[in-house]
C-alpha cells in the first residue's frame, strides 16, 4: 500500500500492469507499506484501475512517532509522518505520564471494525516538540533505528580481551607493525576503518597493504553483540552524530586503526606496479601499526605539492606513489565504463547548541579517490578471489555480494529527452555509450546551477545497489564481482564477508546460502532506512537554517512540479521548499502532467523542471519538516 496526501492509497501488485486505485472509503484499516489483499472492480473504458482492501495480510509497522493531544480522559498521538493519515486514539490509562504536546512513540494494539481511529498506547516519551534532541530521537524512532545499545550489549563490549596478543601475532598473523602505515580520513572521524601500508619490494615492484579492522575477531557468531549489529547491519550518519553499529568501545577504540597503537586487522595486500598493475595478491588476518592520521585536506596538500611541512611530513613519497596508481586504477575504470558520481554533499556548520550556523559543501579530490581506488581495489579482489573459479567461471561458492543492476530503458529514456533542453545529449544505443555520455554530462554539468539536480534526477535513473548472495555484477563500477570487505566497524555485511573469507581461506566447505540471503536482504533494508533517516535529519536541519531566514530572498533551480506546487532547491545551500499553486499571484497556473510543468492560464508563461527562479522563503514549520517558498516578484 502506497499512500497519497489526499487519503486515497495505491496498491503495488505484481499482477497488475498498472497501480491500483484503493479510494478512502475502501481501505479498511490498511495504512501504508502494508501487504494486502485486494479485490478488483470491473474496469470502466479507460479509466484507473480500481479496487478494495479485503485483508491486511501484514502490517509494515504497528508504531508511530508524533506530538499527543491530551484531553479529559484520553489522549490522541498525531503521526508525524505524512503517509500516515489517522490519529491514534490514546486512554488515559496508557498515556505513560506523556505531557500535551510532547512527541512520543506510540503502539497500535487494536482497530475495532467500526473504530475511525486504532486504539494504542505510549510505549516511549521522545520530549518536547522543536527541542532539537527530541527531533533527532525522533527522526530515530521514525524509521525504527535505535539511539541507545542495552546495557547488555554495552557490558559484553566492555568485557572484550583488548590486549595484544604477541603469540598469536607469532601463530597466525602477518606482522606489518614494521612497515610503514597510515590513514587518510575526514578530519571529524573516530572509527578508522582502514589503513595503508606501501613499502618497495626487490624486485622494483611496490607492495601495498590495505589494512582493515579485525571486527570478527572480537564479535562472534551468536554473541549479544553480533545479534545487537545484525540487528542495526549499519552505523546512522545523522547530521549532528554518528549512531554506531557497534558499542564506542569498539568503534571508536579497540577496532579503530588509531596512530601510534597496535592493532589486528583483516588485510588485502597487492603486489603493483607504478602503472596500477597488480601482479599478485594475499589475504588474511595481520597486526600493524598506524605510525600516522592524515586527514583528507592534509593529504591533498602534499598530492598538490604544497604541504606546509613539505617532505618532512612524513609519508609525502607514499601518498604521492599511491596516488598516482590511485588515478591509473580509476583511468582503467572508467574505460571499462564505470560511472563518474562526484555529488557535492551539503553539510552544516553547528555551534555549541547543534543549532546551523552555516553551509558548506564537501567535494571529492585526488586524496578522497586515493582511498576509493584502493577500497574498491581490495573489494573487487576478495569478491573475485571467492566468487570467480581458476577458470574464470563462477565458483558457486556461498558468498555477500554488493550487486547493482543495470538501469531501467524508459528511465534513461526519460533523462535523455529531459537534459537535452540543457543541451546534453545522453546516447542509448550501447552500454558503452550510454556510460560515457553520462559521464560526459555529469563532467559538463559541474558548477552550473542545475548541476545538483541533474545529478540527482541521474542517480534516481540507475538502480539501487543492494546485498544478495546472487551476483550478477556491479553496473555502476563495471565490475564482474563486488563486495564490501572494507568498512566492518559500521556495516554488518562487511563482517559477514570476513567470516566467509577466513572460513575458505581455511579451507571450509561453502554454507546454505539461506541464511545469508535473508541476512543480505535485511542489511539492504537497514540500509535504507539509514539513508530515509539520514535525509530526514538534513530536512529537520535545512528548515531548522532557513527558520532564520523567513522573509529573505534566495536564487533557486525548479526541481520538481506536482499539481499542487512547485519544488525549487536554492543553488547556495541545497535547501529545498515548495510554492504552492495558490501562491503564484501573477497568474493562474495549471498543471500539465505530460511535460511536467505549470502554465498560466491567460499569460501562458511556464515553469518547468530546471528553470531557475527566485523565491522568498515564505514560511517554516519544524515540526513537518516543511519549507514553504513563494515566487519574488521583485528585482
Amino acid at each position: 500500500v502506497d499512500m497519497a496526501g489526499n487519503g486515497n492509497a495505491y496498491v503495488v501488485s505484481p499482477d497488475t500492469e498498472a497501480d491500483i486505485l484503493i479510494r478512502s472509503a475502501n481501505l479498511n484499516h490498511a495504512l501504508d507499506g502494508d501487504t494486502v489483499k485486494v479485490s478488483l472492480y470491473a474496469r470502466r473504458g479507460g479509466k484507473k484501475l480500481e479496487g478494495e482492501i479485503i485483508e491486511i495480510v501484514k502490517r509494515k509497522r504497528m508504531d508511530f512517532v508524533g506530538t499527543v493531544e491530551i484531553g479529559k480522559t484520553y489522549g490522541f498521538l498525531v503521526p508525524s509522518s505524512r503517509k500516515m493519515l489517522v490519529d491514534i486514539y490514546i486512554p488515559k490509562e496508557k498515556l505513560a505520564g506523556v505531557k500535551h504536546g510532547q512527541k512520543a512513540v506510540g503502539r497500535i494494539l487494536d482497530w475495532p471494525k467500526n473504530a475511525s481511529s486504532p486504539f494504542g498506547e505510549i510505549i516511549e516519551v521522545l520530549g518536547d516538540a522543536g527541542d532539537h534532541n527530541t527531533e533527532i530521537h525522533a527522526v530515530l524512532a521514525e524509521f525504527g533505528l535505535p539511539y541507545k545499545f542495552p546495557q547488555d550489549v554495552e557490558e559484553e563490549a566492555n568485557a572484550l580481551n583488548q590486549s595484544i596478543d604477541e603469540k598469536e601475532i607469532a601463530n597466525s598473523r602477518r606482522d606489518f607493525r614494521g612497515v610503514p602505515t597510515f590513514t587518510i580520513d575526514p578530519a571529524d572521524a573516530k572509527d578508522f576503518d582502514d589503513a595503508l601500508s606501501l613499502q618497495k619490494l626487490k624486485n622494483g615492484h611496490w607492495e601495498v597493504g590495505v589494512h582493515i579492522a579485525d571486527v570478527s575477531h572480537y564479535v562472534h557468531p551468536n554473541s549479544i553483540l553480533d545479534e545487537e549489529a545484525v540487528e542495526r547491519a549499519t552505523s546512522v550518519y545523522l547530521v549532528d552524530r554518528v549512531v554506531p553499529m557497534l558499542p564506542e568501545v569498539l568503534s571508536n577504540g579497540v577496532c579503530s586503526l588509531r596512530p601510534n597503537e597496535d592493532k589486528y586487522t583483516f588485510s588485502a595486500v597487492f603486489e603493483m606496479d607504478e602503472e596500477g598493475t597488480v601482479h599478485d595478491r594475499w589475504f588474511g588476518r595481520t597486526a600493524i601499526h598506524s605510525d600516522r592520521r592524515f586527514a583528507y585536506e592534509e593529504a591533498q596538500q602534499i598530492i598538490e605539492n604544497n604541504h606546509p611541512e613539505g617532505n618532512k611530513a612524513g609519508f609525502y613519497d607514499a601518498i604521492r606513489t599511491l596516488d598516482g596508481m590511485a588515478k591509473k586504477l580509476r583511468t582503467a575504470r572508467m574505460s571499462k565504463g564505470a560511472l563518474s558520481f562526484d555529488k557535492k554533499e551539503v553539510k552544516f556548520m553547528l555551534d555549541e547548541e547543534n543549532q546551523p550556523t552555516g553551509v558548506y559543501f564537501k567535494v571529492s579530490r585526488d586524496a578522497n579517490h586515493l582511498i576509493e581506488e584502493f577500497m574498491l581495489l581490495a573489494n573487487r579482489s576478495v569478491a573475485e578471489f571467492i566468487g570467480k573459479a581458476k577458470s574464470g567461471q563462477p565458483s558457486g561458492q556461498t558468498f555477500v555480494y554488493r550487486i547493482h543492476d543495470d538501469p531501467d530503458p524508459t528511465k534513461l529514456q526519460d533523462l535523455s529527452t529531459f537534459v537535452r533542453q540543457f543541451g546534453h545529449d545522453v546516447r542509448l544505443n550501447s552500454k558503452t555509450a550510454i556510460t560515457r555520455s553520462l559521464n560526459k554530462m555529469l563532467d559538463e554539468v559541474k558548477n552550473t546551477p542545475e548541476a545538483n539536480m541533474i545529478e540527482t534526477l541521474t542517480i534516481r535513473t540507475m538502480s539501487k545497489a543492494k546485498y544478495t548472495t546472487q551476483n550478477i555484477g556491479h553496473y555502476g563500477l563495471a565490475f564482474d564481482y563486488y563486495t564490501h570487505f572494507t568498512s566492518p566497524i559500521r556495516r554488518y555485511p562487511d563482517v559477514m564477508v570476513h567470516r566467509l573469507l577466513q572460513h575458505y581461506l581455511d579451507g571450509g566447505k561453502s554454507p546454505n546460502y539461506d541464511t545469508y540471503e535473508a541476512l543480505c536482504e535485511h542489511s539492504s533494508e537497514r540500509e535504507k532506512a539509514a539513508a530515509d533517516a539520514e535525509r530526514a535529519s538534513i530536512k529537520y536541519m535545512q528548515a531548522v537554517f532557513l527558520e532564520k531566514h523567513v522573509g529573505e530572498s534566495f536564487m533557486g533551480v525548479i526541481t520538481g512540479v506536482t499539481e499542487w506546487g512547485v519544488y525549487v532547491e536554492l543553488v547556495d545551500n541545497y535547501c529545498e521548499g515548495m510554492i504552492r499553486i495558490r501562491d503564484f499571484r501573477d497568474d493562474y497556473y495549471v498543471f500539465d502532467s505530460k511535460n511536467f510543468c505549470i502554465e498560466g492560464e491567460s499569460s501562458g508563461r511556464i515553469y518547468q523542471l530546471g528553470d531557475p527562479m527566485k523565491i522568498t522563503v515564505k514560511n517554516v514549520d519544524l515540526e513537518r519538516k516543511q519549507i514553504d517558498f513563494e515566487p519574488c516578484y521583485g528585482d
